[in-house]
């Protein structure tokens, strides 16, 4: 069946998805195949999810994203231990991956605070930090943090309320709107007449990582943060220093989204703790956190390398900081680090099935079978907006290892030709109208990142562990679309 692959194209078989047991990266923890081959996540088949469940449908693995962070937050802990001469390591999870109350419930459960980037994100999160740790958390997140660019003094206010632990600024404005927030806490005695907020700044490093220009957040001409290089972070840090209703806390780097080679990082310290060393040579003002945000990449298809473990993350990012710190004679400062896709993307695949099938001939032999399939670019924009590669495994039964396989495209139902979900993935030959198609780590940005375009309902959210299922967020119904309209 060589004949059908287009010029240029690699062989026949190399682009097919991977088992679980072939490449566990990618799946859940839990995903395995039964005897007959039907796909089996947190203990229940596909075909015992979908009868609670219609597909389109997220299934989400609690065990494997509750190991997830757990694993983040002890290896940060360990590889920062003060026993080691660190001064203490944070994981915060990065809430826009993915984010609802229960989700941040277990994330907070296993050892990891919730970095925020808006006043909805940082309201769930509060939610369930108090479900967690009782009524004090209202008053004292500390394992919470706020960023983004271009706040509100409204949503400064929300965090400096709450004494959120990573309130970090991205501009001079938002300086002073931080200040007039801090005036007006004291003045409605929310604050003392001396109490300050402890706010952080973004810093801009030029370090450029990433597997996409939209997700490559380090480099000078891009709207977060504030350019070390060009002085306009020294400019900002200068003001809140000078701020008597501010108190600098820490330095912020994020250089990045999908990264593997962790090469980026360590550069990254460098700058960080060299800004952090001259500010105070000036001012006498050691910042005593630093915290280099996240962008930990994962691994999508069988063609993507095996990604870092938290664990070697952590190490790399400890000796950066020790050997940079012993260089300058600085004290070590404590290190917070904000993985998100890392925690929620392997936790999560999406079901959909199979709803037609049409052959493309491409001309001299080769040919493309187009598979359509019950959801789309409104659950998964990522391929139309990064061109991210995803793949899919025939997931209600094994194949029949004698059909051979066919060069394919997963295409949704929107009125868009973009409207790609895997791009190329070598699928049985047999497949058929009704098969179910499971397209692995879909956890960080599939369900957060969805939409109604063309009035499609988004799709749920259900989770399984040991053989129990329930909705972490229930599907949409043509209802739903209807209710906000005036």
């Amino acid at each position: 069946m060589t004949d059908q692959i287009p010029a240029g194209e690699p062989p026949l078989g190399s682009l097919s998805c991977p088992e679980p047991e072939d490449r566990p990266d990618l799946w859940p923890t839990t995903a395995r195949r039964t005897d007959d081959g039907e796909l089996v996540l947190g203990g229940l088949t596909v075909s015992e999810i979908l009868a609670e469940a219609p597909s389109p449908v997220f299934v989400l693995d609690e065990a494997d994203l509750r190991g997830r962070a757990a694993s983040w937050a002890a290896a940060m802990h360990e590889e920062f231990w003060p026993s080691y001469g660190m001064a203490g390591g944070e994981a915060f999870y990065a809430g826009k991956a993915f984010l609802t109350t229960k989700v941040a419930q277990w994330v907070l459960e296993e050892g990891m605070g919730i970095d925020t980037a808006s006043r909805g994100e940082l309201a769930v999160s509060l939610a369930a930090l108090q479900e967690v740790s009782g009524e004090e958390a209202t008053t004292d997140a500390t394992r919470l943090g706020l960023h983004g660019n271009g706040k509100t003094q409204a949503e400064i206010a929300v965090a400096l309320t709450h004494h959120v632990g990573h309130l970090v600024l991205d501009s001079l404005e938002e300086v002073e709107l931080a200040v007039r927030a801090v005036r007006e806490l004291r003045a409605s005695g929310v604050y003392g007449p001396e109490e300050t907020g402890k706010v952080m700044v973004r810093l801009t490093t030029g370090v450029h990582a990433g597997g996409h220009e939209y997700i490559s957040t380090g480099h000078e001409d891009q709207k977060f943060g504030l350019s070390v290089h060009g002085g306009a972070a020294r400019q900002t840090i200068d003001a809140i220093i000078a701020a008597p209703e501010l108190e600098l806390h820490g330095l912020h780097s994020h250089i990045g989204s999908q990264i593997l080679d962790l090469a980026g990082f360590r550069e990254a310290v460098g700058i960080v703790l060299t800004l952090r060393h001259e500010v105070a040579v000036d001012t006498g003002h050691l910042c005593p956190e630093v915290d280099l945000g996240g962008g930990y990449g994962i691994a999508y298809t069988g063609a993507d390398p095996v990604p870092p473990s938290p664990a070697q993350v952590a190490r790399t990012l400890a000796e950066a900081v020790r050997e940079t710190c012993e260089r300058l004679g600085d004290e070590v400062p404590t290190v917070s680090i904000e993985p998100g896709r890392a925690v929620a993307g392997p936790t999560t695949v999406t079901l959909y099935t199979v709803t037609g099938l049409k052959r493309v001939e491409l001309g001299e032999g080769a040919s493309r079978l187009y598979v359509s399939i019950d959801g789309g670019m409104s659950d998964n924009i990522r391929p139309a907006l990064y061109e991210a590669a995803y793949t899919a495994l025939v997931a209600n039964r094994r194949p029949d290892p004698q059909a051979g396989l066919v060069r394919s495209r997963v295409v949704g139902k929107h009125c868009e030709s973009g409207d790609v979900v895997v791009r190329d993935v070598d699928l049985p030959a047999d497949l058929a109208v009704g098969d179910v198609l499971a397209v692995p780590a879909t956890g960080a940005y599939g369900r957060s990142m969805a939409s109604n375009y063309n009035l499609f309902t988004r799709p749920g959210v259900r989770w399984v562990c040991e053989g129990e299922s329930g909705w972490v967020l229930r599907p949409e119904t043509i209802e739903d679309l209807v209710r906000l309209e005036g």
